[in-house]
């Protein structure tokens, strides 16, 4: 992995074997950054996406892997009050499976990357976003209310 912090944002190059949502986590901590929004693309090699399931307050775990084009990545980091590390973070993939291309989708829980993966990661300038526990999905959301 490599990164550039190129005016507000910082350019992410992710290597064979990196995880891309562990590698974003790890930037964000090591520069202080504790809000973020990022997006990419990139070449991968596995990847676990969940569907969170309402009726039954958990998530549906799916596991892919092969040559995945990454088309879409898109999510955000959040700290807590006790500056705890979160992200949310979707995905779309396209691959090839008996001759026809496939597409899977959906909230990202982790990513291994084959060839390369480029991040774009943008801080929030001039406050901070927290995230705030709801109890009744058992996940969180974004407080604006103590926004520095």
């Amino acid at each position: 992995m490599e990164y550039r912090k190129l005016g507000d944002n910082y350019y992410i190059r992710l290597d064979k074997g990196d995880e891309v949502i562990k590698s974003i986590l790890e930037i964000c901590q090591k520069e202080n950054i504790k809000s973020a929004i990022y997006s990419g693309i990139g070449g991968c090699g596995s990847a676990d996406i969940q569907t969170f399931i309402p009726e039954k307050g958990e998530f549906e775990l799916k596991h892919i892997e092969g040559m995945l084009e990454l088309v879409s990545l898109t999510g955000n980091v959040i700290t807590d009050e006790n500056n705890e590390y979160y992200h949310h973070t979707h995905g779309v993939f396209s691959f090839k499976t008996d001759g026809k291309h496939q597409v899977e989708a959906g909230h990202i829980k982790s990513i291994t990357v084959l060839y390369t993966t480029e991040i774009e990661l943008r801080p929030v300038i001039g406050g901070r976003i927290r995230r705030q526990y709801d109890a009744e999905t058992g996940t969180g959301f974004w407080c604006f209310e103590y926004d520095n």
